[in-house]
């Protein structure tokens, strides 16, 4: 591998595939954009987890009273999250993690996501592993070990965002009551007395922090602390290798189908239309709550799903570039420099972006 791609910007101690992965382990059909259950980082669990000391699992809760506010997941039932309490030091700080998880843009993906656990709190599992910023050992998380720490499940599809329904394909689109409810019931828990409070989130649930940031921020007293992360979450309005927009005409569909507009950025819609305000790079500029943007420089999924996706690219000359960078040919390197670039704009705007330089040869 040429040292070109070998610039990220820091997402995790750990990345794998051939250009910078998400590391939440999401996979998305290419042409309707919904979760499939098969998680990449499984591979990397199943295969250290007889060396690695078994990591916390945390039960479920589901929010009793979130169905009478109309806060339910794509098939009705209850929304959830996972909550395991600080100490010490800790004890008055918390950090909010936002599921991912993908999105669904029309019926059909939508009707399939609710028979998945992202669309079902049915299909939730009982306890999830708390690991890495979440994790309760010291030596894994030194900054964060001792918070509580929450992960709130994602089960709408459009990153906490919509807020409408399909009667006749019995759908609900909530994913901001999810959002209300979950962090109401979370204040009842003592959040509102928290000193310090950083909302986090990766890849879908990356996107849903920086939509939230400054919501979260209002939720608090002056006195608090509040600070938001974004894990892989810089999803660009980016010109795929065709010339069109495979991304922007997928979201569109998910701020459409789900009623997302009304829940975006005012300051964002006053100057470009719904879809627009639904991508990070439109937003980050007016976000007024201190916030971190950790992402790939060259993010796997965007450079397959979205920026060379088979519907933009039918005769597959972005096969071989894919598989492996040395296979690229000159003006397929300057195009994805020309994507690392726009990534890096968001240094700007006053974000704060740790970049991590990697120097892996070939």
């Amino acid at each position: 591998m040429t040292n070109r791609l070998c610039e990220w910007v820091l997402i995790s101690s750990i990345g794998f595939g051939v250009f910078g992965n998400l590391v939440c382990g999401y996979v998305f059909d290419e042409t309707e954009y919904h979760f499939n259950t098969t998680e990449a980082l499984s591979l990397l669990e199943a295969s250290s987890a007889a060396a690695a000391p078994k990591p916390l699992l945390v039960g479920l809760t589901l929010i009793p009273g979130a169905a009478a506010k109309g806060a339910v997941c794509l098939d009705g039932t209850l929304p959830g999250y996972h909550l395991h309490r600080g100490f010490e030091s800790g004890a008055n700080s918390w950090l909010i993690q936002l599921e991912g998880g993908g999105w669904c843009n029309t019926i059909r993906s939508c009707v399939y996501r609710k028979t998945t656990r992202r669309g079902s709190s049915n299909l939730f599992e009982k306890q999830l592993a708390f690991t890495g910023i979440l994790s309760n050992k010291a030596e894994e998380n030194p900054d964060f070990f001792n918070w509580n720490r929450v992960k709130v499940r994602y089960c709408d599809g459009a990153s906490f965002a919509g807020d409408s329904e399909d009667k006749a394909h019995n759908l609900q689109f909530r994913g901001q009551k999810i959002w209300l409810a979950a962090m109401e019931e979370l204040m009842s828990k003592g959040m509102r007395n928290a000193d310090q409070a950083l909302l986090s989130g990766c890849s879908a649930g990356g996107l849903a922090s920086i939509l939230h940031c400054d919501e979260f921020h209002s939720l608090f007293s002056g006195s608090t602390k509040v600070k938001c992360l974004a894990d892989a979450g810089m999803f660009m309005d980016a010109v795929d290798v065709s010339g069109g927009h495979t991304l922007r005409n997928m979201y569109e569909g998910v701020v459409t189908l789900q009623g997302v507009a009304k829940n975006l950025s005012p300051t964002c819609l006053n100057q470009l239309n719904p879809t627009s305000c639904f991508f990070p790079q439109h937003v980050v500029p007016n976000i007024k709550t201190p916030m971190f943007i950790l992402n790939a420089a060259y993010d796997s999924w965007q450079v397959l799903s979205s920026l060379s996706a088979p519907s933009a690219d039918p005769s597959g000359v972005w096969k071989a570039c894919q598989k492996n960078p040395g296979n690229c040919s000159p003006s397929q390197m300057n195009y994805l420099q020309d994507f690392r670039n726009q990534i890096q704009k968001g240094k700007i705007h006053g974000l704060q972006m740790i970049l991590l330089l990697l120097t892996t040869r070939r």
